[in-house]
């Protein structure tokens, strides 16, 4: 197991360091300028649409299409990630981390709205996502099979997996038996299991609910954090923007790594160019494929300029020092750096508060990572939701990942899932870029007709499309 593992970190920081950094950072530029920063010049528009009803019930509406994507992104990175990173990369990674969300909602736009164009008709709805839009405009089915097996290899398994063995961190300093990761692990496994065994429709109800309370407290906390540490909150600002360039500290390795876990932590945690939140954009029922590119464009700023911020300031602002948390295998001790935040400000409340948030989130993510590995079992096998005993098998299989990821160590659960994570990223990225233009004439034709006073609606063949099973 060490071996492996020795082998899966050597191939994260390989991927980190050199290819992601460069390919991440240039597509989120080439998105915002094509599209002339739609990130910042439509985000009144973008909180506008996740207001509108859906028309077919079978489907799910832009707000729980929005709901299940936040709920798979506000997860365990936002608070164990982002503590990671500070740890690792020092108070200049929540700049690479704000960096790569500004970028990303971009390239969220842009996936989001090539899966609403390319989506499929299901009995249940719409579906898809970039497996679907791989196929159908690239005419390339093997490559999409390739990107749907990443899909379910990350976060079927490396992502539930991670998000299982962060909460069993937590909580098991509240368990006293020496088989404490097999009790929590079973209970998380049975939680998820009961809302992943309901299907799609029961994951979708479940975050919709979830994910705005559980955002909110956790923002209203950091709040209070802040406010009570006023005082240190021009320091932990400048701190941010300073070590981000610390041409001094960049021969000691240290810039490097704020980039490196800057990018990598923002990327686990908005997902913003991965080809995750598309499979959730797909299932909502619009009525032109734009507005669900600028709803998921919005759940990376909720993600990112919200929450991660939320868990950065949190930490800063406790004035602990970092370096304390490393142990000396060389692990960041990221459980006990933000319970130790919270305690100095909120006493032993800080610590259940902080486990409770992450018990939501994790679960949350649980649940959230499985509807997109689900989406994506239908692409390799067309008629799996016919079969049901294949689907309980593969929801089965869903939760014993879970399970045994309670079990793995830090190093492994989050070098796995960053590798399986770059994977979809490689693929995912250089297929936007080449589908691009489909987005950019979308938007160009939404953006027309609300000039006209319109509510825009879709057709496929305004902007040159005729194979599409919905917009003719």
């Amino acid at each position: 197991m060490d071996f492996f593992a020795n082998i899966v970190g050597t191939i994260s920081g390989y991927l980190y360091s050199y290819i992601l950094i460069v390919l991440l950072i240039a597509a989120g530029l080439y998105f915002s300028f094509r599209t002339k920063f739609v990130q910042f010049r439509l985000l009144g528009e973008s909180i506008r649409v996740i207001t509108e009803p859906k028309k077919d019930k079978e489907s799910i509406s832009s707000f729980q299409a929005l709901m299940v994507s936040t709920a798979s992104r506000v997860g365990t990175g936002n608070i164990v990630g982002v503590t990671g990173a500070i740890i690792a990369g020092g108070p200049g990674a929540v700049f690479w981390m704000w960096l790569i969300a500004l970028l990303g909602g971009a390239s969220a736009f842009v996936e989001s709205t090539l899966a609403q164009i390319y989506k499929k008709k299901g009995e249940d709805g719409s579906y898809g996502g970039p497996a679907y839009y791989i196929k159908q405009a690239l005419k390339a089915p093997a490559l999409g099979g390739a990107f749907a097996v990443a899909l379910i290899l990350t976060y079927m398994g490396g992502f539930n997996a991670l998000a299982s063995f962060n909460l069993t961190d937590f909580v098991k300093a509240y368990v006293p038996s020496e088989n404490a990761s097999l009790v929590i692990g079973g209970v998380i496994a049975v939680l998820a299991g009961i809302v992943i065994l309901g299907g799609g429709k029961r994951i979708s109800k479940v975050t919709e609910v979830m994910v705005p309370i559980m955002a909110i407290a956790y923002m209203a906390v950091a709040l209070i954090v802040v406010i009570m540490n006023i005082g240190s909150l021009p320091k932990v600002l400048v701190s941010i923007f300073s070590e981000a360039f610390n041409l001094r500290s960049a021969f000691g390795g240290f810039l490097g790594a704020a980039i490196m876990n800057g990018i990598k932590r923002g990327l686990y945690s908005n997902e913003a160019g991965i080809g995750s939140a598309p499979n959730a954009a797909a299932a909502a029922d619009v009525s032109h494929p734009v507005k669900q590119g600028l709803v998921q464009m919005l759940s990376v700023f909720i993600d990112t300029l919200l929450i991660c911020t939320s868990t950065a300031f949190m930490i800063l602002c406790s004035g602990l020092d970092s370096s304390a948390y490393i142990d000396e295998a060389g692990n960041t001790m990221n459980a006990a750096y933000i319970q130790d935040s919270l305690a100095a400000n909120f006493g032993a409340f800080g610590g259940y508060f902080i486990t409770f948030a992450l018990a939501l989130f994790a679960f949350t993510t649980l649940v959230g990572n499985y509807f997109y590995a689900e989406m994506n079992i239908s692409y390799l096998y067309k008629e799996a939701h016919q079969n049901r005993t294949f689907m309980v098998c593969y929801r089965l299989l869903a939760i014993l990942i879970i399970f045994l990821g309670a079990q793995f160590s830090a190093g492994l659960a989050w070098d796995l899932a960053d590798v399986l994570m770059g994977f979809m990223a490689l693929i995912n990225v250089p297929v936007c870029l080449y589908l691009g233009k489909t987005a950019f004439s979308a938007l160009k034709d939404y953006l027309k007709q609300r000039e006209e006073g319109k509510n825009p609606t879709f057709k496929a063949a305004t902007i040159g499309i005729k194979d599409t099973d919905y917009w003719k």
